[in-house]
């Protein structure tokens, strides 16, 4: 989340969380956050063998060329990888990669690569805003702090799709259709934008699955001249991770997998569940804001307060509500329904989104409009980051879509409702995008075991919105070596959020190797 764009807390990029499933509007793909119709992995061996291929030692042995790049403290490189794995003279992609040094080199570990989520998040602009200056000093004296931008990117290769002007239209198109006609147009975004994908990135779309990602991670691990990965990934980047010490078990160090995602769900099901956790997180926001003088949506039960926003957002989509920004339309449903979501995955945001809602319902939308656009990585020139783009190309590949047509979506309506009464029918509805994406998907949902790779740490938040606590469970039973780290309490992510317990189980386990006793609960 970005100080610069109203809601940071660990560095992560809401959107990069938020879109790891079914991305919350139209934009959404299956979180983020990576997202969706999100969550498998393709189908790997759970080793890799000892020695690496030869077609792919010069990769490995590459060196890095270090420089400046206009960030103080942080020098970059770039890391060339093959295009194609299967194909590995098939040509050459650019890794755009950041680090920054280790500040006393005299207790040196090694390197720490970190990511923040999406799928689509840049890690560079995650280490550089945050990681690399905001993680705990014992950590960054003792680490090179290391991230990179995934395949398909922001620097790296990143997958284009539609321009600021087109994606503007996009995320205000009604993601809760109530007619046929309002279905057909929706249908008719999701097509726009997949043809635009294919259009503009033909190239790379086939071959930015998270499978992809983690082979990258170790020719960068090898570049470094590690041993071993050592890891911390928040949300997808627990994927990510996850998927990385399946592949590569006897290279895997010390990993922390935060905000965790189960790869065994199915895209429907990590889609529901993800609607659930949203429902989870609001019911929190509605429990606290009718303690509040200021809750726009008035005192009583957290059932009556959601009942109060439901009728909010059905005024919306019927009269928009104005805002100052003459080059879009006034705030529709979609955006409004955006914005709230973004609000909900850091806590420190509650205030601003009552106030917010306050305006809106007043007739004022910049407040939800200023939150949606930092979910969407919109600035205010009118161009969006490719984090929108980048979710729904590794998403789609990684899992087979959540639904193959609208008359699947119409025939689950009821359970994600069930799941969540006030985003339920969007969030359903914004899984669809899946199913008219121009590549087939290479993964699918499966456990990953990782078998022979030392301790790894996995943290679950209870009231975690965007990846469920159940999740966290869920993987770390999966692992052979998993480590249940809880964090009771709200938001999403737990490291470097202001619990002194979680913090120093981690530190410990970064620093010493110590991992922390199974089922831990701070």
């Amino acid at each position: 989340m970005d100080t610069s764009r109203l809601l940071r807390t660990t560095g992560t990029v809401i959107a990069a969380a938020g879109l790891l499933l079914s991305g919350c509007t139209s934009g959404g793909s299956g979180t983020p956050r990576a997202s969706a119709s999100s969550g498998g992995a393709s189908e790997a061996p759970s080793a890799a063998p000892t020695a690496v291929p030869a077609a792919l030692r010069p990769y490995y042995d590459q060196k890095l060329s270090w420089r400046e790049c206009g960030v103080p403290g942080f020098d970059c490189t770039t890391l060339k990888v093959p295009l194609d794995y299967e194909n590995p003279g098939g040509g050459d992609i650019d890794i755009a990669v950041a680090r920054r040094k280790a500040t006393d080199p005299a207790k040196r570990l090694g390197s720490l690569v970190v990511n923040p989520g999406g799928p689509g998040g840049s890690g560079i602009g995650y280490l550089q805003a945050y990681a690399g200056i905001g993680y705990p000093a014992p950590v960054r004296a003792a680490y090179d702090m290391v991230s990179f931008d995934p395949r398909g990117v922001d620097r790296s290769s990143p997958v284009e799709c539609l321009n600021g002007p087109a994606m503007d239209k996009y995320t205000q198109v009604d993601q809760t259709p109530d007619t046929p006609a309002e279905q057909a147009l929706l249908v008719a975004a999701f097509k726009e934008f997949a043809g635009a994908c294919r259009t503009h990135s033909q190239r790379i779309l086939p071959h930015v699955s998270t499978v992809d990602a983690a082979r990258d991670m170790d020719v960068l691990r090898a570049a470094l001249g590690d041993e071993k990965l050592n890891y911390v990934g928040a949300s997808y980047g627990t994927f990510l991770g996850a998927t990385y010490a399946d592949l590569f078990p006897g290279r895997t160090g010390r990993l922390v997998l935060d905000g965790a995602m189960d790869p065994s769900r199915p895209a429907i099901d990590l889609n529901r569940d993800q609607t659930e956790g949203f429902e989870t997180a609001f019911r929190a926001f509605a429990a606290d804001c009718a303690k509040q003088t200021d809750c726009p949506l008035g005192r009583g039960t957290p059932e009556q307060v959601a009942e109060r926003l439901k009728e909010f957002f059905r005024k919306v989509d019927a009269q928009p509500v104005p805002t100052t920004d003459r080059s879009r339309a006034a705030l529709g449903e979609s955006l409004a329904t955006t914005g709230v979501i973004a609000a909900l995955y850091d806590e420190n945001a509650w205030p601003q989104l009552r106030e917010a809602l306050e305006a809106a319902i007043n007739g004022d939308g910049d407040g939800l409009l200023a939150l949606a656009d930092s979910y969407y990585e919109r600035g205010q020139d009118g161009k969006y980051a490719n984090l929108m783009s980048a979710n729904a190309a590794v998403n789609c590949l990684d899992q087979p879509p959540a639904f193959a047509g609208p008359e699947a979506v119409e025939k689950a309506l009821p359970s994600f409702a069930k799941a969540s009464p006030v985003f339920g029918a969007g969030l359903a509805w914004a899984s669809l995008n899946c199913a008219y994406w121009p590549e087939k998907a290479t993964g699918t949902a499966r456990a990953l075991h990782a078998k022979g790779a030392p301790p790894i740490v996995v943290v679950g938040t209870t009231r975690d919105p965007a990846t469920p606590y159940k999740w966290a469970q869920a993987l770390a039973g999966q692992l052979d070596s998993g480590v249940l780290l809880t964090y009771d309490g709200d938001g999403h992510t737990a490291y470097g959020r202001g619990s002194a317990c979680i913090d120093s189980a981690i530190n410990q386990y970064l620093l010493e190797g110590t991992a922390p006793k199974d089922q831990k609960k701070c």
